[in-house]
Parts: structure tokens; sequence; C-alpha cells
């Protein structure tokens, strides 16, 4: 009967010890880092009745018969599982994600935690604020490479630390060169003497390249078939206002076949027609002027051209051929003195930058209203109108300018003092395809002594060609004027036969120099971690340096570290060494800045475990009761 009470009372006890447990876990469920801890019982000692027996040849075995005496606590363990994160938004709070503990120490041992509610103190080490500890890691050298040989050690960041300035060695551009742009405005700029008649010059180049173009024009413009009278001598210079009769005329009658047309009989010619209505009544018919010049009535066929004609009616004594033009009777005449054109238009271009000149020949239009030469096309391949008076061309020369199509880009570099100066890239478009000229200068006072203009071309599937210097040269390379030392910049447009700097496809012109290589001085202002611990610290010039990284510590058997208040932990003699690596290569892990771990209590298990802990109590206090009644019924036999 003892050994009943005795069960209970343990019972009792160890309920007891599961309910501080279930406390603690429930105390903490706000502690950064906290890991849960868990109860697990067993059974205590075993009183053995009768032992077990063998089985026999008359008979079989018999079970042994065993009284248990209660329960102990086998163990209380703290589970290692990941507890949630909760953004902070400080960047030195960090929360693990894995496995691993950070490392901290006082200068003579070492904790580990994963509370990663940290912040610098006065001296600029990275700690625990709540006690102190120093958070372990290895320091950076001034390049950013963390040495092989660097221990693990306090964390101290150079706040205040300046960055040097780095001189500016190369210049990268990028982007398009449209292959089609063109903002080469023609304009007239002079007409020598002979003029060539052109008085017109607009558009716009197709090929885009700026320069000089001398235009010169040798050979004659195409004439008019013309006819004129044979009164000159008799009557004498006609005014326009004698009649037919007067100049002989019997029988005013006249008939005109334009080219090969249909013959065109004028009427309502009389006696005392005057040779203006004459003149007049020619004039009605399409193709065909008259008009007095040089004191003789005149025929002209309105098209220039050798292939022009105006021709009469078979003349007659007396008629208007035979009389006022002095055509034969029984002849007619056909007037056949027009003449083509043989002008002929060459172009001497002399670009604005770079080349030599070029001669070209250009075409000539022919006006669809009178035959004559009046225009030169193909200037510039194109796009340019030329023109000419009424009157057309003739031979002589004229200059005509377009303008370059140019695009500029610039950048900031820097010298060795920590200098800027504004490298500014012109590119002008060249009258050859595929081809650039580039012309670099600075806005100071800099002087540039080599490698300041050369040419970039492409290949026809818009790729880069190459990238030239002129006079040799393979590096921009100027003096700062400033007491920095004399720069040298490599100008990197891209690889030849790639796609990985300028292109040159017809489109979008967004060519541009998208980055250089230097800095000026700057101030540590920032600092940010990333996953795998690593400080990089962001100086005001903009450069980003590795500063230290976070050691992590991992444990062949974490469940066995000591807990030692504050959330720490220590190594005992089942935990093993700590292993101490960094966040995702020698610990499964990684680093969140900016957050913490929550504690991992469960709490409806918890809640729970508190109920199963409050019955089982309840049970082992009714076996003490039960057992006490037991007692008292015996007791009480003898009465």
């Amino acid at each position: 009967m003892l050994a009943s009470l005795f069960a209970g009372v343990a019972g009792l006890r160890n309920h007891q010890v599961r309910m501080n447990v279930i406390g603690n876990n429930i105390s903490n469920i706000n502690t950064v880092g906290f890991k849960s801890g868990r109860s697990v019982f067993q059974e205590a000692l075993v009183q053995t009745l009768r032992g077990a027996g063998r089985p026999s040849s008359v008979s079989g075995g018999s079970n042994p018969i065993q009284l248990g005496l209660g329960m102990n606590v086998a163990s209380i363990d703290n589970l290692f599982t990941q507890g949630g994160l909760e953004l902070t938004g400080q960047i030195s709070d960090l929360a693990i994600q894995g496995n691993g503990f950070f490392v901290l120490s006082d200068g003579n041992q070492k904790f580990y935690t994963r509370a990663g509610a940290f912040g610098f103190d006065a001296n600029s080490f990275l700690v625990n604020p709540s006690n102190g500890l120093y958070v372990q890691g290895k320091t950076a050298d001034a390049s950013g490479q963390i040495p092989s040989t660097e221990t693990v050690k306090n964390i101290q960041l150079p706040f205040g630390q300046q960055d040097p300035a780095k001189v500016t060695t190369r210049v990268s551009y990028g982007n398009n060169l449209d292959a089609s742009a063109t903002r080469s405005e023609a304009t007239l700029t002079d007409s020598f003497s002979p003029t060539n008649g052109i008085t017109l010059v607009s558009g716009v180049a197709r090929n885009g390249a700026g320069g000089t173009h001398m235009i010169t024009l040798t050979g004659d413009n195409a004439t008019f078939a013309t006819r004129s009278g044979t009164n000159i001598t008799s009557p004498g210079a006609l005014t326009g206002n004698e009649t037919l009769t007067s100049l002989g005329v019997t029988s005013p009658s006249l008939t005109l076949t334009v080219d090969t047309g249909s013959p065109i009989t004028i009427t309502g010619l009389t006696l005392n027609t005057t040779v203006n209505e004459l003149k007049n009544a020619i004039d009605i018919i399409d193709g065909i002027d008259a008009s007095i010049v040089g004191g003789e009535i005149q025929i002209k066929r309105t098209m220039a051209g050798a292939s022009y004609t105006v021709a009469t009616n078979v003349a007659v004594a007396g008629d208007i051929a035979n009389r006022v033009f002095g055509q034969a009777a029984a002849a007619a005449f056909t007037v056949v003195n027009g003449t083509d054109h043989d002008l002929v238009a060459e172009d001497e271009f002399t670009p604005s930058v770079g080349g030599n000149s070029v001669t070209t020949s250009l075409g000539i239009t022919i006006s669809a209203s009178t035959g004559l030469a009046t225009g030169v096309t193909g200037l510039g391949d194109g796009g340019v109108t030329i023109s000419s008076t009424d009157d057309g061309l003739n031979a002589g020369v004229a200059s005509i300018t377009t303008k370059d199509t140019a695009k500029a880009t610039s950048l900031t570099v820097f010298d060795s003092l920590g200098g800027t100066h504004t490298l500014m890239t012109n590119f002008i478009k060249s009258h050859e395809p595929n081809k650039w000229y580039w012309e670099s200068s600075l806005q100071g006072g800099e002087i540039i002594s080599a490698g300041g203009s050369g040419t970039v071309e492409f290949n026809a599937d818009g790729s880069l060609l190459r990238w030239g210097f002129d006079g040799g040269a393979d590096k921009l390379i100027f003096d700062p004027n400033n007491g920095a030392m004399l720069e040298e910049i490599e100008l990197f447009a891209g690889t030849s036969g790639e796609y990985d700097g300028l292109t040159g496809f017809s489109g979008v012109e967004t060519v541009a120099a998208i980055n250089q290589d230097g800095y000026g001085m700057g101030i540590l202002d920032k600092i940010s971690i990333d996953p795998t611990g690593m400080i990089i610290g962001i100086f005001t010039n903009g450069v980003s340096r590795n500063l230290a990284q976070i050691a992590l510590a991992d444990f062949s058997n974490e469940a066995g570290l000591l807990k030692s208040g504050e959330s720490l932990f220590q190594t005992s003699a089942n935990s093993g060494e700590g292993i101490e690596g960094i966040a995702g290569e020698t610990v499964s892990a990684t680093i969140s800045s900016g957050a913490l771990e929550s504690a991992n209590v469960d709490l409806a298990q918890e809640f729970t475990n508190m109920i199963i802990a409050q019955r089982g109590f309840q049970s082992n206090a009714r076996v003490i009761t039960t057992s006490d009644n037991m007692l008292d019924d015996l007791v009480n036999l003898k009465r």
C-alpha cells in the first residue's frame, strides 16, 4: 500500500516539474531567440515479485511478475526548431534561418545565442547591448578582402573612415548609334559666276553626312523648236497691229500640227485680222506659243527637246504659211530645231570631319511642263531638293552645305586627386555606311595630348567592327591641369563582332557613356549586412566595400548545450566544440538583417501540455487519496 503512496508522490513531484517547464516556455513566448523546453518522464524503480519461467517438456513458460515504484524525470530538452522572423527595420538586428548560433565573447569565454538584437557601442564594436558581449567575426582589409589568415575576433567598424579617390582608368560606351539617323539639312550657300541656275535647295541629306557639296554643271540645257516669220525686210519689223492683207496674205488660213497629233486649222481669220490677233489665235493651241520676237512673229513649241515639233499645212501662194512665215508654196515646214540637254552634274563633297573629298555624279531632273532640265538629284544619297527657276539649269558652279548628324554624350570622370571632369564625346556620322567619327573634349582647362578623336565602325549585322583612335593612340590621355597626375583612360566601346557595347542598328539613338571606374573621396556613411553575414560599408562617394563578416557556430549536438541565462548557451561535455564558419558556406543557414527570430514556443501545444500535466497531477493526487482511504479501512478492521 505504501508503494502506491510513494508512486503518487513521485507523480505529483514530477508533474510539478513539467508544469515548471511549461510555465517557463509560456513566460518566454516573446523572448527573442528563445528555444522552448520539454520534460520527458521515465519509469523509476521496478520490484520483481516473480521471475520468468522457462518452458519445459511438460509445461509452458511463465512471464515475470514485476511492480513499478513510480516515475522520475528522464530529461528536460531544448527544442531548437526554427522560430518565426519578425521584421524590425534595424540593420543591426539579425536573425538566423537554419542552423547555427551567433558567437559572442567577453574576452575570456565564448557564448552562443540565437538572439540577434545587436548594436554598436561607443567604440564602434558590434555588441549585444544588453550585456556588452562582443559579436565575433572576421575583419576585411582596406581592399575589402578577408585574408585567409584572419581569425575570428571582435568586430569593430571604421565609422568615419575615409575612402581615397580612385582615378578613372576606363570609360565604357553602350547602346545604339542609329544607322539611318540624319539631321543633315541642306542649304545653298554660294552661287558662283557663272551661276548654274540653282536657286532653291531644301531637304535633309539621306546619308546624314555634313560638309560642303560643290556642284558643277557642264553642258547645255534643252532648247525649244521655233520658227520666225520673214517680214523684217518688207514691210519691216512688225508691231502686231498690221493686218494680214498688209502682209500680202490673200488666203487667211493656217493649219498647225503639234508633234504627231492631228492637224488643227485656225478658224476665224480674215484679211483684216491683225498680227496680234493671229498670235492670240495660235496661242490657243496647246503646246504652241506665238509671240513677236525681234519684229517677227515667232512660233515656239513649248516643250524643249529634239523630239518636239510643230508643222504647218502645205503652203499655197498667199496663205499665212507662205506670206507670214515665208514657206514656199507647195511645201510645208516643220519646226524641228529643238535640242535635248547634255548637262552633266558632279558633286565634290568635302566632309566636315575626317576623310578626303569624294566626287560623285548626280542626276538631272526634267520639267514635265517645259522639258527643260530644272533640278539636280542624288545629293547626299537623296533627300535634298535642288531646283532652278523656270529658265532651267545652266553650266556653272554652286555650293551647298549639309549639317552634321551628331550625337553627344557626357560622363564625369575623376583624376588622381578626386577632382571631377566632364568628358564629352561627340559622334558625327560619316558619308561612308556604318561609320561614325568621334571626338572627345573636356569642359574645363584640361589639355588633351593624345587619343582625343577617332572612328567607330559597325558590321552589316549591327555589331561593332572596330573602335579606332587617330594618330596611333590607344588611350585618351589628358592633363587635368589642376596638379593631379596625367590621366590615361581606356575608351571601351565593346567587343568586335559582339553586341556588348555600341551597336549600329537602324532604330532609336540611345548611345551613351554608360559607366566609368573612378570615384572621388568618400566617408563611410552606412552599412548593410547580406545573407552571409558580410557587413558592407557604403561610402558617401557611392563605393561599397566589405568591412567584416559575422561568424556563426554549429554543433554536433546542440541539444547538449548548457543554458547560461540571458538567452545564451555554452558548450558542455556533450555538445562538442563549436564549429565556427560562414552562413551559407560552413554553416547551413542564412542571416537576415533587419529582423529578429521569435521564440519557438507553440502556445496551443503548451496549453495542451498544461491540461495534460494538470490531469496527471490530479490523478496522482487521487492515488494518494485512495490509498489513504484504503489504509483507513484497514485500520478500522479491528473495531
